[in-house]
């Protein structure tokens, strides 16, 4: 385990014993109108965020939390590493930016990151779990290529409901009828999944962003690797893709999840399955949703890029 690792995890367990001793009506501050989490965002941060100056070979992820965003981040670190070893200048700056600790999204961390990831070399990866608005114009203006990974809302919610009842961070909720009422209202931490979709849906047609879905990486990781790699420019041959893939696997990235994340990575991969929603939505709230989103979404580009009826019906 690398020194920046053992030091990010250290950050993640500090962020988790925080927590643990605060009172649960104070894990959540408002920033904007959006909830978040005390122990990783700040209005500073955010305020810090807004002149954060993006470089147009960025890569940046963007998902709604429990989309398979932390998944994903090593599926585009990996590609990164992979198309550096045929560089050896990019390896060697590569191997001094591990020096450098910060969180990779955008929103978490102390307000002074910025400054220090000024220091990382290109190519950098960063993720977010915010609407475009809360984006530096930086990212928009330079043209910053960005990877949107989305996912049904039923299983976010049932993934965001084990989560949230399984991490000190995050208010947990006594029942599961309690958190869904929670979700579809939009009173959990990062706002609204349907607001989410609707404010990228607007960005569907740009040339600079790409949309994947959950369920087609996990139906076919080797080729959304492929995509990954041919819309970022990675240079990559069909094997090292394929060895992306099967390094990146959900599995794998849940076996080793204590040695990427520490304790927290117990609650980060827990299933990684399509459809799970089944074992806890009852008829009442499959019409709830079902309604949700045909009032919200049905007709939208990314609405229908979802496949609603084909992972929302029973």
């Amino acid at each position: 385990m690398t020194t920046a690792r053992k030091k990010f995890i250290e950050r993640l367990d500090q962020a988790m014993a925080t927590a643990e001793k605060m009172a649960p009506e104070d894990l959540l501050c408002s920033y904007k109108g959006v909830l978040y989490p005390v122990t990783h965002c700040s209005a500073e941060t955010f305020k810090a965020l807004e002149s954060f100056e993006a470089r147009s070979d960025d890569v940046l992820l963007v998902g709604y939390p429990k989309t398979g965003t932390n998944w994903i981040v090593h599926i585009l670190r990996d590609l990164v590493t992979t198309s550096a070893k045929k560089n050896e200048e990019e390896m060697k700056r590569m191997k001094q930016d591990e020096e450098i600790v910060e969180y990779t999204y955008l929103e978490f961390g102390d307000p002074g990151k910025f400054q220090r990831i000024k220091k990382l070399s290109s190519r950098r990866v960063f993720a977010t779990h915010v609407f475009p608005h809360m984006l530096p114009t930086s990212i928009f203006k330079n043209n910053v290529k960005i990877l949107m990974v989305i996912r049904n809302p039923k299983d976010i919610a049932v993934s965001y409901f084990h989560f949230s009842n399984s991490i000190p961070s995050l208010p947990s909720f006594k029942t599961w009828d309690e958190f869904f009422n929670a979700f579809l209202n939009g009173k959990v931490s990062w706002g609204s999944y349907f607001d989410h979709i609707i404010e990228w849906n607007k960005h569907f047609d740009d040339e600079n962003i790409m949309f994947i879905t959950y369920e087609e990486l996990k139906e076919n990781s080797n080729l959304g690797v492929k995509k990954i790699a041919e819309f970022f420019g990675f240079s990559v041959t069909n094997e090292e893709s394929q060895a992306v893939a099967d390094r990146n696997s959900f599995q794998t990235m849940k076996e080793n999840s204590h040695k990427t994340h520490g304790a927290f990575g117990n609650v980060l991969f827990r299933k990684g399955s399509v459809s799970d929603w089944k074992n806890l939505f009852t008829e009442a709230q499959n019409q709830e949703m079902d309604k949700k989103f045909e009032e919200s979404l049905a007709g939208t580009k990314l609405g229908a890029k979802i496949k609603y009826g084909v992972y929302c019906k029973a």
